[in-house]
């Protein structure tokens, strides 16, 4: 078997273009997702129960359904009830969905393991619990959130693959494009896998870099 580079070559572009729509919507996503993942995880550690069991049962659904069914309920349920989305939001929804999932609990985790002194200290000078939760417990949890968020981001970004079955035209659908035309999986995927691994590197790098920026309480 000889390979292609010729085709590597005039595929480089075009893939490109389609690591383009994946940043952008993985981008998109990531910001969504932790916004909203920042206040189910502040919701969970509420004393509103109600709040805490819809975390709860939020974190569980997301956790315990495949990523493709989540795609395929946003992108096909959805209309059933008249809400009609595109496939670039579809898929951004989708993905930022089931960030949230995983880091409300990733949120959960680091508010819950800032020493408890800490909160009593803020208690005792008269702050209340979501004061404590906003300026003392968050800040302080940063530096612990940082290296799993960051490798939900990078689960988002390989994740991003699956929405190539709703024609989203981002890497893995631009693969398939060149390959339905050129015949040469082998020399595409390859190409692509390289995309993504570059991708990766990059942000675990940005990940280790910000954690060594972030202040140590």
């Amino acid at each position: 078997m000889v390979f292609d580079w010729v085709l590597v070559e005039k595929s480089i572009p075009l893939l490109g273009t389609g690591l383009l729509m994946t940043l952008k919507i993985s981008s998109l996503a990531m910001l969504i997702g932790l916004v909203l993942g920042g206040v189910l995880g502040l919701a969970s550690m509420s004393r509103f129960a109600p709040a805490r069991w819809f975390v709860r049962a939020y974190v569980d659904f997301i956790r315990g359904t495949p990523l493709l069914i989540q795609i395929f309920l946003v992108y096909f349920a959805l209309p059933v009830i008249g809400v009609n989305l595109p496939e670039f939001w579809a898929g951004v929804i989708a993905l930022s969905l089931n960030a949230a999932g995983f880091l409300a609990e990733i949120f959960r985790a680091g508010l819950g393991s800032i020493e408890k002194g800490q909160a009593e200290a803020a208690r005792s000078i008269g702050l209340r619990h979501h004061q404590i939760l906003l300026h003392v417990l968050l800040p302080q949890s940063l530096r612990s959130v940082v290296p799993p968020a960051t490798n939900e981001l990078i689960t988002l970004v390989k994740g991003s693959a699956l929405l190539s079955v709703i024609s989203v035209y981002e890497l893995t659908r631009a693969g398939q494009a060149v390959i339905a035309v050129h015949f040469a999986p082998f020399e595409i995927f390859v190409l692509i896998a390289l995309y993504y691994y570059l991708t990766v590197s990059l942000l675990a790098w940005l990940s280790r870099w910000l954690e060594r920026k972030l202040p140590v309480w």
